[in-house]
């Protein structure tokens, strides 16, 4: 009897980083900056360093499961195993699905919105061509795919790193006023600290799609791990890096008041059209919406060879080896919901679904390891009710 053709396991730790960049130093973090400091104002910094240690316990539950589970469908596998239900488990599995779609579509919409900018063309045409070249991409193979993402990783962090040094060159540092970046213990400035760190977890939002390809990577059980950790610090230490320099060089008023925030940082310290920024901005959006198509199809792949979906699923083609079946599927609902959604909405259903599944992957950490009485366990219990509370603030204002 002939075996079923499994996925290729082929990428490093390295690979593994700059896929996790890809899907954490987005294109998010091009406007959320401005929506931070405004909430935050000079204490901004911390608000993204406070975003950083709640992000923390959530970072280190995947990283614990990840080595003990290292399959596709992650996540959905977690929950089931923490809480001995299947049907809850598969339920995980299609939150998670749904998330990396919805997500997809909500990036087709924001990488429209960008291009228009550049061309006459009609937003059907652009989402269309570039759901097929994404999925085109997707179906390459999985080494090609994540090296891709991987560059553009790489165009987008030096995108922010250019920022923070154009930014920090323009400050005079001999006149700032180190009290007002630093909170005092009153509940007026931490309350801003909260706020802004409330905003800034969603920067920090990626863990999910790095577990999702861990039957395609290599010694598993230690670079998953040390990938999931390596992306959190290096992603907080971007962060902080440019929210500081940006926030001295033209104030968090600015910043707040702006729609694209810092191509409107570079036109102030420059006086020159913010061109490039704009065209990092729109690599960053379409990498993302590749990544989420890769994570959503390894899901549907996992499923399918749990027998929680139709076998079809866990097909993968013998040339590429990539699950085509699956990554076709995905694509499609990509495309269709592109069409018929809007980004703002499609980016809080995004948000609100995903904090809800890691809510119940850190509960799963706490269960798995609470009767052994291991620390690790307080880890995930802490996770667990961050993510409720997140959520929770995040329903609360979108039905305001």
């Amino acid at each position: 009897m002939t075996q079923p053709t499994a996925l290729k396991r082929s990428l490093s730790l390295t690979q593994m980083v700059l896929y996790g960049l890809g899907t954490t130093v987005g294109a998010g973090i091009y406007a959320l900056i401005g929506e931070i400091a405004g909430q935050s104002g000079y204490l901004a910094p911390w608000a993204f360093l406070m975003a950083a240690g709640l992000a923390a316990f959530t970072a280190l539950s995947f990283a614990q499961l990840s080595a003990r589970f290292p399959r596709a469908a992650g996540a959905a596998l977690y929950v089931q195993e923490g809480f001995g239900l299947a049907r809850l488990g598969q339920l995980v599995g299609l939150m998670v699905i749904l998330a990396g779609v919805v997500s997809s579509a909500a990036l087709l919409n924001g990488f429209v919105g960008y291009l228009q900018e550049f061309t006459d063309g009609g937003r059907v045409t652009i989402i269309l061509i570039a759901g097929v070249v994404l999925c085109s991409v997707a179906v390459w193979g999985i080494t090609e795919s994540v090296w891709l993402a991987g560059i553009v990783s790489v165009i987008e962090v030096l995108g922010l790193v250019w920022i923070t040094a154009l930014a920090s060159q323009s400050i005079d540092f001999a006149t700032i006023d180190a009290a007002r970046f630093t909170p005092d213990f009153n509940v007026g400035d931490w309350s801003m600290v909260f706020g802004g760190a409330v905003l800034a977890f969603y920067a920090y939002i990626g863990f999910e799609d790095m577990v999702e390809v861990a039957e395609e990577v290599i010694r598993v059980k230690k670079n998953l791990p040390r990938a999931i950790i390596l992306t959190l610090v290096l992603s907080t230490l971007i962060y902080i890096a440019l929210v500081t320099s940006t926030v001295l060089a033209v104030g968090p008023e600015r910043l707040a008041a702006s729609d694209a925030p810092l191509a409107d940082v570079y036109r102030q310290l420059t006086g020159a059209q913010p061109t490039v920024i704009s065209f990092i901005g729109l690599f960053a959006i379409i990498n993302g919406a590749l990544i989420q198509i890769i994570m959503a199809s390894r899901v549907l792949y996992g499923l399918a060879s749990r027998n929680q979906l139709p076998q079809r699923f866990a097909q993968v083609n013998p040339r590429t080896r990539t699950p085509l079946f699956a990554t076709l599927c995905v694509a499609v609902g990509v495309i269709l919901l592109a069409l018929v959604g809007t980004l703002a909405g499609l980016a809080e259903l995004t948000s609100v679904t995903m904090l809800s599944v890691f809510a119940l992957v850190n509960f799963s950490l706490c269960r798995l390891l609470w009767h052994d009485k291991r620390l690790n366990a307080v880890v995930g219990l802490l996770g667990g009710i961050i993510c409720t509370g997140v959520a929770a603030r995040a329903v609360w204002m979108w039905l305001a």
